[in-house]
């Protein structure tokens, strides 16, 4: 027995496998006390810095060696959890269970240390687990963790890997400490911003000053909605469209979208993001939710640059940090996929506890990107915080969900939108949409498990394409005698002036590409002596957040013409489109009353005149397109409102979240909005297709799809295939 120990040393020393007992008493009883220290110290904390950082170890019932060279069936075998081939003698040890399921050691203890104890195959409860040793090189600036106080596995399995020194410093990097550390009271953990890099794309910027002026951030159109009218005659309610366009995204000239191009993509100058997702783990994400939400973090967490931050919340009936803000370097995401990886479904749903840590964390962070955003996802009801109906109630209390540091003109000026995602025919899409309305984001509506990705694509598409931020829009009357009446701008806070000569609409980010249209109405007085009249002028004020510096651009002013005898009245197809579009949403908010008050047959027929209305309009008779995709959607709202069950299964989701589009004019997905053919694609930017096309070539099994999807498939099970 005691050559056994002496051999388990050499072992260390030879690129092998070993297993070490749970307690110095089960060490051979022939060994010298001395001889089990020496054995003890060895392996002991303090001295892990010997040992390298690819641990592994056998099937625990056998006590004996196991050498990671020898021909067993595990080395042909692939991991569950990469997806990749167990071969031995290229770095990566293998660890096999007593369920004799076999991974990489790296990938399983990943799933340890985040407290997933069971197979990922099988879901067989583990007794003897794998256990990853501390990293060997802390970061900098901060104490190593001490396994002192911590509870202690079953065992501990330790491989020594004799490399070149390069590769072995490049192993240590890629180590994941076994102990976590206690959440901070305060989280200003956050990786320190590589100013270096972001000034050299302020830089580039910079130098392009002059393209940049000449081609424009904003491109303002305005279009009255009829360009003559009798200089006898005045109007109390005269409609002026004020079309709004940011710059477009700088994307390679070879039009065709191949892979290629579309990683050149990435690496164009943009503002980076600070990117939070609060994310559902509770028991009803078990199974194939789970493991697609894993795919599409994946995603994300790859489609993400160096020099932005992801942090990642994880709740069920508490909510913990997974890890801190750090950017997306090979070493960050690397660290990412695997803390995403190790994630269990069960418990209860606590979204207000994840959404308070995602907010602290924004709100604690020494350095701010330019882009700041939260991502929630959730399956569920929260169980935790809302008021239900009842006690003098009439209405939940989803207000409480939401930090009120976050609430929409808050006094502290801290606004980060949270663009909700609700998942399922479970999801309290009610609440989804009232977090995402009250934090200025999106409410997208996952009816299928398979599109998450592509959700979570379109969304990041948007993110990582603002061009422009803090817009504020003025406009103001020219003629001494025109007033405003209203500002017809959706969910953007506006306001008209006491004398009604001028008025503010706050639109805040715009993501390259990306449109507003607003309707303004006002009074136009009769004109008796003049043979035009000038009615108001647009003026954008905003911040590039590349540069953050303000910026100042006017339109031309609006005028029409005054003829003596009226001419034939031509109405704009630009303004009736838009008139098209709010009355569309305006039917939309009545029908979902009539239905959460029961009435399905009323909600049915406010769709229903809504669609025979817009027929009749100039832009319906010219085939827009615009009203086209409307007509669809409200004719989908109509199905989905057939009975009460399908209706609170589905209905109310694609009815909110098609509100949330329209209201907030942002591509939101819903049904098939994200499929290429689908009719209700409104708001899409270049950017987010272009993200769109990305995710669908990973999923479509192309050659150069599979290559680049393949480092993120390191996920705890497979998802079936689609």
């Amino acid at each position: 027995m005691g050559s056994k120990w002496r051999k388990a040393k050499v072992a260390l020393g030879l690129n092998l496998c070993m297993f070490v007992p749970r307690t110095l008493e089960d060490s051979p009883p022939s060994l010298e006390a001395s001889e089990r220290l020496s054995d003890a110290a060895l392996l002991s904390p303090a001295n892990w810095s010997t040992l390298s950082s690819r641990p592994s170890t056998p099937t625990p019932s056998s006590y004996g060696l196991r050498l990671s060279k020898s021909g067993s069936k595990s080395s042909k075998q692939t991991c569950s959890i990469c997806l990749t081939k167990m071969k031995q003698g290229d770095g990566h040890a293998i660890f096999t269970a007593e369920c004799s399921h076999s991974f990489h050691f790296h990938c399983i203890a990943s799933n340890v240390k985040h407290g997933n104890q069971v197979c990922p195959v099988c879901r067989a409860k583990w007794k003897e687990i794998p256990v990853q040793g501390p990293s060997l090189d802390p970061s900098p600036g901060r104490a190593s963790i001490s396994p002192v106080g911590w509870p202690q596995n079953d065992a501990l399995m330790t491989v020594v890997r004799q490399l070149p020194p390069t590769q072995r410093d490049m192993n240590r990097r890629h180590i994941m400490p076994l102990y976590q550390a206690m959440e901070p009271t305060v989280f200003d953990d956050d990786e320190t911003l590589d100013h270096q890099s972001v000034f050299s794309e302020r830089s580039c910027c910079d130098k392009n000053a002059a393209d940049r002026n000449s081609i424009k951030t904003i491109e303002i159109k305005t279009y009255p909605e009829v360009s003559s009218a009798p200089r006898s005659n005045s109007f109390n309610n005269f409609t002026v469209l004020v079309h709004l366009k940011a710059s477009a995204a700088i994307t390679t000239k070879n039009p065709s979208r191949n892979l290629a191009s579309l990683l050149q993509f990435s690496q164009t100058p943009r503002a980076p993001v600070d990117l939070v997702t609060v994310l559902d783990i509770s028991g009803s994400m078990a199974g194939t939710k789970l493991a697609l939400l894993k795919r599409a973090m994946g995603f994300v967490i790859q489609n993400l640059g160096s020099n932005d931050r992801l942090s990642v919340i994880a709740f069920s009936s508490t909510a913990r940090r997974l890890f801190p803000l750090r950017r997306m370097s090979d070493l960050g995401q690397q660290q990412a996929l695997q803390a995403v990886n190790a994630l269990v479904a069960n418990g209860g749903t606590n979204i207000a506890e994840g959404l308070r840590k995602g907010a602290k964390i924004m709100e604690d962070r020494r350095d701010k990107n330019p882009v700041g955003s939260i991502i929630l996802l959730s399956d569920g009801q929260d169980t935790y915080t809302v008021n239900g109906y009842g006690n003098n109630q009439p209405q939940p209390n989803y207000q409480s969900l939401l930090p009120l540091s976050m609430h929409s003109g808050h006094s502290t000026g801290f606004q980060i939108p949270v663009h909700a995602f609700g998942f399922g025919a479970d999801h309290d899409a009610s609440s989804m949409h009232s977090i995402s309305e009250i934090s200025g984001g999106t409410f997208s509506f996952i009816e299928t498990e398979a599109v998450i990705q592509d959700a979570f694509a379109q969304c990041i598409g948007g993110l990582l394409s603002v061009v422009v931020q803090e817009l504020q829009v003025g406009v103001e009357c020219v003629h001494t005698k025109t007033h405003l009446v209203s500002l017809k701008a959706g969910n953007y806070p506006s306001r008209v002036t006491a004398d009604g000569h001028t008025g503010f609409i706050d639109v805040g980010d715009l993501y390259a590409d990306e449109e507003r249209d607003f309707l303004v109405s006002l009074n136009v007085p009769a004109e008796p002596s003049s043979s035009e009249t000038s009615l108001i002028k647009v003026r954008c004020m905003f911040k590039d957040p590349l540069t953050k510096e303000m910026m100042t651009l006017e339109s031309d002013e609006v005028r029409i013409e005054r003829p003596e005898i009226a001419k034939q009245v031509v109405v704009s197809i630009d303004v009736d489109r838009q008139r098209n579009r709010l009355q569309a949403a305006e039917a939309m908010a009545q029908a979902r009353v009539a239905a959460e008050q029961g009435d399905l047959a009323a909600a049915v027929s406010i769709l229903e005149n809504c669609r025979r209305v817009l027929s009749e309009t100039v832009s319906s008779k010219s085939h827009d397109r615009l009203c086209i995709a409307l007509d669809a959607e409200l004719k989908e709202m109509q199905e989905r409102m057939a009975s009460r069950h399908v209706y609170e299964s589905s209905g109310r989701a694609y009815i909110l979240s098609g509100l949330s589009s329209h209201s907030w004019q942002r591509a939101t997905a819903r049904g098939d909005s994200t499929d290429g053919s689908s009719l209700v694609q409104a708001y899409q930017t270049p950017s987010m297709v272009e993200m769109l096309t990305r995710s669908q070539a990973m999923l479509l099994g192309s050659p150069s799809g599979q290559r680049l999807v393949q480092p993120l498939l390191s996920f705890g099970s497979q998802p079936k295939p689609r």
